[in-house]
């Protein structure tokens, strides 16, 4: 693939190329017998590039000059890896700024997922170089992924100024006492010569922490932190928040309907899920089969809640506990984790199982059965109802079934039959599987606020 900028000027510059004229540098590249001779002019390399005479001798940029005088760039069959060290050398060498821009938006349309494969590199070097389109492009994902630099052994190393830009986000999937605690985890990782007990510390080494956190304490989201967590984590450390923020902050706590004078900051569009099966990214995506989507909902756009109604470690697997606390229950959930490997599987009903329809199938053109991806699973399968008259099963002597094709046949056993009303495979059929789990969800949409 070939990158053009500045098209209509450039045409000019190229024509000066080609003609060879009034030339006053000769540029020799490699060695005899394999050298090339490119002609040029130096008052336009001066200032395009004031690095050129001992670069353009170490590049392998195709020894193309082209890119000063035509802004192109040929990308063809050309590694990954090789397209970021251009990046890099263009940015801090040549000073192409115009092309670095093009560049970073090449990388990400056309490389995201070795970006994403290479992500704590790319996102260090986003800010060591302030490429910008890359810093977006990995905080969006650290958005949705926090533990990908949060947990990171890096962490503490990262730069003030990613750390605020993450902090920043509206969309951050984190609890609030959380991004506290990482915070602090990282102003006394910029400090060695702090105290490792708090208990010892002093008025001074509060306010060396004040100093070093002074860009990241203002976008905390205080006011959404619990009280509990108040006390436990912001109280002991309060000497680095001004007096009026921290009293604003106990009166929220005791009194939210008081008036106070400390800026509110929006809450962070977090979606939640209780589960011990299933991860928000898993949620997301059944949502996004619920409502028919081609692509994927993003975790902070699930438009649903998932609400827990049963979990067979807390409740009990036995089918009468299934039928006390589901009966009648629309738009469930299902997901079992198969014991001693990592497989979820599981399954949709919107018209929920009646006990009043006993040993009756219940139609429905909605529900569908599924395998969920992970760490080991490639990738999710979904399998939509092919035979809707038979979608569910309702059956006293079982769990949730549906169609018997995919049932819970006794305690901590669930079985996947014949597939003769679910249209393709999740799993062999015929096939009995020990779980470790299973939950029921119910699922809402979210009110609008």
């Amino acid at each position: 693939m070939t990158l053009n900028f500045y098209e209509s000027l450039s045409s000019y510059y190229i024509k000066l190329l080609e003609s060879g004229d009034e030339h006053n540098i000769i540029i020799e590249v490699g060695e005899p017998p394999v050298m090339e001779t490119f002609k040029v002019h130096s008052t336009v390399l001066r200032y395009r590039c004031p690095y050129l005479y001992d670069e353009f001798k170490k590049s392998t940029i195709n020894n193309d000059d082209n890119i000063y005088y035509g802004a192109t760039v040929n990308l063809e069959k050309v590694e990954t890896s090789f397209i970021l060290d251009l990046l890099m050398m263009i940015a801090i060498k040549f000073h192409l700024e115009e092309l670095v821009a093009r560049l970073q938006t090449f990388l990400i349309e056309n490389h995201a997922s070795w970006l994403k494969l290479n992500f704590s590199k790319i996102y260090n070097l986003s800010f060591q170089t302030d490429f910008k389109a890359l810093q977006n492009f990995c905080n969006d994902i650290i958005a949705k992924y926090p533990n990908l630099i949060f947990e990171s052994k890096d962490f503490n190393t990262l730069p003030e100024a990613a750390l605020v830009s993450i902090i920043q986000k509206d969309n951050l999937q984190l609890e609030e006492s959380k991004v506290w605690d990482y915070v602090i985890q990282w102003g006394i990782a910029q400090n060695k010569n702090l105290p490792l007990n708090l208990d010892d510390w002093i008025e001074k080494d509060f306010q060396i922490l004040k100093r070093t956190l002074q860009h990241c304490l203002p976008h905390i989201r205080y006011f959404q932190i619990s009280n509990e967590h108040i006390m436990e984590k912001i109280y002991p450390y309060q000497q680095i928040l001004e007096k009026k923020l921290v009293t604003d902050i106990l009166k929220y706590s005791l009194s939210p309907d008081r008036s106070i004078t400390s800026k509110i900051l929006p809450s962070r569009n977090i979606f939640q899920i209780t589960s011990l099966i299933i991860t928000k990214e898993q949620a997301s995506e059944i949502a996004s089969w619920i409502d028919r989507k081609e692509v994927k909902y993003e975790i902070n756009k699930n438009p649903y809640d998932f609400n827990l109604i049963l979990r067979g470690s807390k409740d009990g697997f036995e089918k009468n506990v299934f039928w006390d606390l589901c009966n009648q229950k629309t738009n469930v959930v299902v997901v079992t984790k198969v014991k001693d490997k990592n497989e979820v599987i599981g399954g949709y009903n919107p018209i929920g199982w009646d006990f009043n329809l006993m040993e009756q199938y219940s139609k429905t053109d909605d529900s569908f059965i599924f395998s969920l991806k992970n760490r080991n699973i490639k990738n999710s399968i979904l399998c939509r109802v092919e035979n809707p008259s038979k979608a569910i099963y309702n059956d006293l002597n079982h769990g949730p079934n549906l169609g018997k094709d995919f049932f819970m046949k006794e305690s901590r056993l669930f079985r996947i039959f014949d597939l003769r009303v679910y249209k393709k495979l999740i799993k062999k059929n015929n096939n009995n599987l020990k779980i470790e789990d299973y939950e029921v969800f119910q699922i809402s949409k979210k009110q609008k606020i």
